[in-house]
């Protein structure tokens, strides 16, 4: 269930593009708002995943791409509603995923991450947050981390870029769910224990 707007400081960019962010970062977080205020404008259910939601509670600001999650059912509409506010679907071989562009950035449109597909459950979850001073909904950390970890695998387990991330939001977490629901992957295992080596995380909830 949805709560309350979150108004939090570092991570929420509450003040909009400015110190903290700039270049590539400014552009990308202007992509994001342009692509949730199509995607909300059109009726569709939606939540800010990957970086950005990561950003949104606290940590780093990514500059690589946007995510976002909508159901399977939703995927054309979402389409359609983002090339109408002027982005281009990109076609891609994952099918896990589409992908739209604004000019040189990507926008996401994640289905079944992880072989996992995004229901209502899920999308119920998201709080509502500021993200460059727009309200949006957002994944809670812990989601976030269950989708990161069930990611990794034999040939994508490189855990350095996804420390810090831990690291930042390692509070809001629940990592006794997230053990749990990744507890079929030696991958997500590996990587929590490391954290727990590293003290991010308490060595009983492994």
């Amino acid at each position: 269930m949805r709560t309350e707007p979150k108004l939090m400081g570092r991570g929420s960019g509450t003040a909009g593009p400015g110190p903290g962010l700039g270049g590539a970062a400014d552009r990308l977080l202007l992509s994001l708002k342009r692509a949730a205020a199509a995607l909300r404008d059109a009726g569709i259910e939606y939540a800010l995943a990957g970086g950005f939601a990561a950003y949104a509670h606290g940590a780093a600001v990514s500059t690589h791409d946007v995510d976002f999650v909508v159901r399977q059912r939703d995927v054309q509409a979402a389409l359609d509603a983002l090339g109408a506010a002027g982005m281009t679907h990109l076609e891609s071989p994952e099918n896990w995923l589409e992908k739209a562009c604004d000019g040189e950035y990507l926008i996401d449109l994640i289905h079944t991450p992880s072989g996992r597909p995004v229901d209502g459950e899920l999308l119920g979850r998201a709080d509502e947050m500021t993200v460059g001073a727009v309200l949006m909904p957002v994944l809670p950390a812990t989601d976030l981390m269950i989708m990161r970890l069930l990611a990794f695998t034999e040939t994508a387990c490189d855990f350095s870029g996804f420390l810090h991330v831990s690291r930042a939001v390692r509070e809001q977490v629940d990592w006794r769910v997230v053990a749990a629901e990744t507890g079929r992957s030696p991958y997500a295992y590996a990587f929590l224990t490391l954290l727990a080596r590293l003290h991010v995380i308490e060595e009983d909830v492994l």
